[in-house]
């Protein structure tokens, strides 16, 4: 199945199947198209519709005012958009201009419980949780069905990858699954260690149940999906639980690597690109967009709007496949400067400055243009659509295990010449030759570098940098954190955002709030 076949079945299972609320506090809304859970799940084709929802969630956000959640604007309410945001405006590699709805405080590291930002991801999550757990629910009677077997480890397998972005951005949230009742119920708490002990056991559990490794459709989860998230959970286990987990990561990312599946892109800057769901074995996951058949205002057509304008494009030379552009999201210098005097040799480096330097933070043509992604294709043809983007997001891509096992191998806690094998794989990458190759591991502080130059706008450098105790820190400052043009330190407290404080007033019997909020 093609892409725009995926999608127009996910299309069809957002628009026709349930209608859930999003609300943790009100898990007793039914759909509202007539068809109630016996007569969607009667026959294959309403089961598959109602299971593209819990995929198609991801990409799409319901119709009408508010979309899927209920009193949330429907961009704010895009899973992506809101990965993006709290993943990467709080860090070097992307500031925002507009001064609207909550985006100032990201960047400054300066919000509150508050922050519509923040609450609409945190809704968007619980909601595509309560969806697979939904789908989980309705099925059980038809896990002997090979089909079906394979339909629910996929749901899980997304569930399980949703409780893992809500235990890394807020640590403790409410938890459901399929066996909580429906009617006026308070989810209870779970605690961090707790959710990561969840989240290891669920993806362990399906294994067997997941196709094997590229065996799948494009844009469906497989057993090297489950490998690589329980590598980044591992990776990241001992700010998690306090107890660290290197070697686990480093098996885990050994067993994507070594299934022979997947190889680098020969050319980085085609894996952004509209056309990238084409001849791209690098790709374990990904989050699929047809500018025709799947519009919203959040996903790439954020990522790609909000990162151009007229001015841009002249200073850029490049062509973004879209309008005139938002001027919204661009880097810091500090961003830049991790690829030192290597901006014109390496090939990662999607960006070019004019005023690099950062005076006053709604001006868009202040600081680093970043072209990374495009609604253009590898041939140079615009996307489907002048406004919403074909692009593809990847979740999972093989060069994350690559540097998953390197960061074990620096720790101690894998073999190092195979650390250093895979490096430099990357680096050759990137430089179209070994001129880039490292003759050694280098340092844990470069290994981060190295994971900012690769990973950028990919929704992963908030939880680099708290691993690496950088986040908060007064020792590893950009422009603008915490507010000040020079950066300062922050509390310790910021590595976890608020639980939003309208859940809280609903359910104060079972939340609490997170330290320092």
């Amino acid at each position: 199945m093609n892409k725009k076949m995926l999608r127009g079945t996910l299309t069809l299972g957002l628009l026709g199947v349930l209608g859930l609320s999003s609300c943790t506090k009100d898990l007793d809304r039914f759909p509202t198209n007539g068809d109630t859970a016996p007569r969607v799940y009667d026959s294959p084709e309403k089961t598959l519709q109602a299971f593209a929802k819990v995929y198609g969630a991801f990409a799409l956000t319901g119709n009408g005012d508010g979309g899927d959640i209920a009193g949330i604007d429907e961009g704010t309410s895009d899973f992506l958009r809101g990965l993006f945001n709290l993943q990467e405006l709080p860090s070097e590699s992307a500031i925002c201009a507009w001064g609207d709805g909550g985006v100032p405080d990201l960047h400054a590291i300066s919000w509150s419980a508050s922050n519509p930002i923040i609450r609409g991801f945190y809704y968007r999550s619980i909601y595509q949780i309560k969806l697979a757990s939904e789908f989980l629910k309705n099925t059980g009677d038809k896990s002997s069905d090979a089909t079906i077997k394979t339909y629910r480890a996929e749901a899980r397998f997304l569930r399980a990858y949703q409780y893992w972005v809500l235990m890394d951005l807020f640590g403790n949230p409410p938890f459901i699954d399929e066996s909580t009742p429906t009617g006026k119920v308070y989810p209870r708490q779970i605690s961090r260690s707790e959710l990561f002990s969840y989240v290891e056991s669920e993806l362990k559990a399906i294994e067997s149940d997941l196709m094997e490794p590229k065996a799948n459709e494009y844009g469906r989860a497989d057993k090297a999906a489950a490998w690589a998230l329980l590598s980044r959970l591992y990776l990241n286990a001992e700010v998690y639980t306090g107890t660290e987990r290197y070697a686990d990561a480093a098996t885990y990312a050994e067993r994507v690597i070594s299934s022979n599946k997947y190889t680098l892109h020969t050319k980085y800057e085609n894996l952004f690109l509209a056309d990238n769901n084409l001849n791209n074995p690098e790709v374990l996951l990904s989050i699929n967009y047809d500018g025709t058949s799947s519009q919203n205002w959040g996903g790439m057509t954020f990522l790609v709007n909000s990162s151009t304008s007229a001015d841009a494009k002249t200073a850029t030379g490049k062509n973004m496949g879209v309008g005139g552009g938002w001027a919204g999201n661009r880097a810091t210098k500090a961003l830049l400067d991790l690829f030192g005097s290597n901006t014109a040799t390496d090939t990662r480096c999607l960006m070019k400055a004019t005023t690099p330097v950062i005076s006053d933070v709604t001006k868009f043509d202040q600081g680093v243009y970043v072209y990374k992604f495009r609604n253009v294709t590898s041939a140079g043809a615009n996307g489907s659509n002048g406004d919403h983007c074909d692009t593809d997001f990847p979740l999972f891509r093989l060069s994350e295990l690559y540097l998953n096992y390197a960061e074990a191998a620096i720790r101690g806690k894998a073999d190092g010449s195979k650390g250093l094998q895979y490096l430099n794989l990357i680096r050759a990458r990137a430089y179209g030759n070994a001129t880039g190759n490292y003759t050694a591991l280098p340092s844990l502080d470069e290994l981060l570098n190295e994971r900012g130059r690769e990973f950028y706008w990919e929704a992963q450098r908030r939880t680099d940098l708290i691993r690496f105790g950088k986040f908060t820190s007064a020792t590893y400052l950009w422009p603008w954190k915490g507010g000040v043009a020079a950066g300062k330190g922050l509390d310790a407290y910021r590595t976890l955002y608020p639980i939003p404080s309208d859940d809280l007033q609903a359910n104060p019997e079972k939340l609490r709030q997170n330290p320092g909020y």
